[in-house]
């Protein structure tokens, strides 16, 4: 199992270009099976997740293969609905075949999804939307099997803001007969850039980033070329880097809009950000300034894929602060590994009081899930000493060699397996 080495206290600096965002790419590749054709996907990370996404379609009798930055995906001689249990337990985002493959077959037969132990991810709500569309839904233990001789179009009512509920209804609806309106729908960007692909191979979708998508069904699709949005995670982890180690970094081809929130936090806690339309600019010569309080919520608020980066800073921060998630009850797992390192966290139930400390020390630490593991990096990088991240694999799933990354801007950060891990403490 790999390992990263990081040898910390150099601050980051320099300009970077963030790669294709893998929430946007997996449903995206998903949908491809609706075109019944060619479709290429530029922009497309080349992640661990993507990898399982890809190795699921071809397993469904898809040709998927990579072409530089691109994917090239030909779903016309799809035969399968059946995705496999072995490949659909290593990702969740696996469950977002589940409405193109109903739109397409008429059924689809899946397992309870993997993915990242931070708590409970049920897909009820998933099931409960293409029910409502007229799917029948069997539960047999594990295995799910969906089908419907006809979808139609519905009115359905999300009592919780789902991306992935959300994606996956709106991804059968647009071969449903009739008109769909989803309402209390998830407003992420992700979900825009879904609708963007969904219409550009002959779907009619609107209202993606507001809580009502309106869908009319369609009864076939093209196939397209279609460039995916960068990474708001990676780019708001590499902001939150620059802060912490008391960088100067610029991130170009942005998109400043889809990280209100995080900006927001960085300028409370000091730290000096220029935003223009496709460019950020962050600089943080000082200690930063403790953030009273933060709390995750559904997009546009402050997202829970960045709560564990930014706690690292806030643990680094002058003062106490609060961090409150209430996404996932499960995503506290880092707080353990960076008090290893000397912060002083305290957690109580979804709370996480956070009194800064001048300086955290190397250690060697676990990423437990995604994440997590990207804010340990963080940590390893503006820590004194040496760290090593154990358990990277959860790392690669979100971050396209993060190692490759963080040293463009000068952070000394090298990937290494076991074996020369041991041959290098032999010496």
């Amino acid at each position: 199992m790999d390992k990263l080495v990081i040898e910390g206290g150099n601050p980051l600096s320099g300009t970077i270009r963030i790669h294709g965002a893998k929430n946007a790419a997996l449903p995206i590749l998903a949908a491809s099976l609706l075109a019944e054709d060619t479709v290429t996907i530029r922009n497309v990370p080349r992640l661990l997740d993507i990898d399982v996404m890809l190795d699921i379609l071809r397993d469904l009798g898809c040709k998927a293969r990579y072409d530089g930055r691109s994917v090239v995906v030909d779903t016309s001689l799809a035969a399968s609905s059946h995705i496999p249990e072995s490949l659909m337990r290593q990702m969740r985002s696996s469950v977002f075949l589940t409405g193109p493959l109903l739109a397409r077959f008429g059924e689809v037969q899946l397992y309870q999804p993997g993915g990242c132990a931070i708590g409970e991810r049920k897909i009820d709500l998933h099931l409960r939307g293409l029910a409502a569309l007229g799917a029948d839904i069997q539960e047999k233990g594990s295995r799910i099997v969906c089908r419907a001789r006809e979808l139609r179009g519905a009115e359905v009512i999300l009592d919780f803001p789902s991306v992935g509920a959300t994606e996956n209804i709106m991804m059968a609806a647009v071969k449903a007969k009739g008109r769909t309106t989803i309402i209390g729908a998830a407003r992420e960007p992700e979900i825009q850039d879904l609708q963007a692909f969904l219409n550009h191979i002959g779907a009619q979708v609107r209202g993606a980033g507001t809580d009502t998508i309106t869908i009319d069904g369609v009864a076939a699709f093209h196939g397209g070329d279609f460039a995916i949005i960068p990474d708001r995670i990676v780019s708001g982890t590499v902001l939150v880097a620059a802060a912490a180690t008391r960088g100067d970094v610029t991130i170009e081809g942005a998109q400043p809009a889809h990280l209100t929130s995080l900006i927001h936090v960085l300028r409370r806690a000091g730290v000096q950000i220029e935003v223009g339309s496709d460019i950020m600019k962050i600089s943080a010569s000082a200690r930063p300034k403790a953030v009273e309080r933060v709390v995750t919520s559904p997009y546009p608020a402050f997202p829970t894929d960045l709560q564990a980066q930014v706690m690292t800073l806030l643990a680094l921060s002058d003062g106490v602060s609060l961090m409150k998630e209430t996404i996932f009850e499960g995503r506290f797992k880092h707080v353990d590994e960076l008090c290893r390192m000397g912060a002083d966290i305290r957690v109580d139930l979804n709370n996480a009081f956070i009194r800064g400390v001048p300086v955290l020390y190397g250690s060697t630490v676990e990423a437990t899930d995604l994440r997590a593991g990207a804010a340990l990096v963080i940590a390893g990088l503006a820590a004194q000493g040496r760290t090593v991240v154990e358990q990277v694999h959860h790392i690669d799933r979100g971050y396209e060699r993060i190692e490759d990354m963080f040293r463009l801007l000068g952070g000394d950060i090298v990937r290494e397996s076991n074996e020369r891990l041991a041959a290098h403490h032999a010496r």
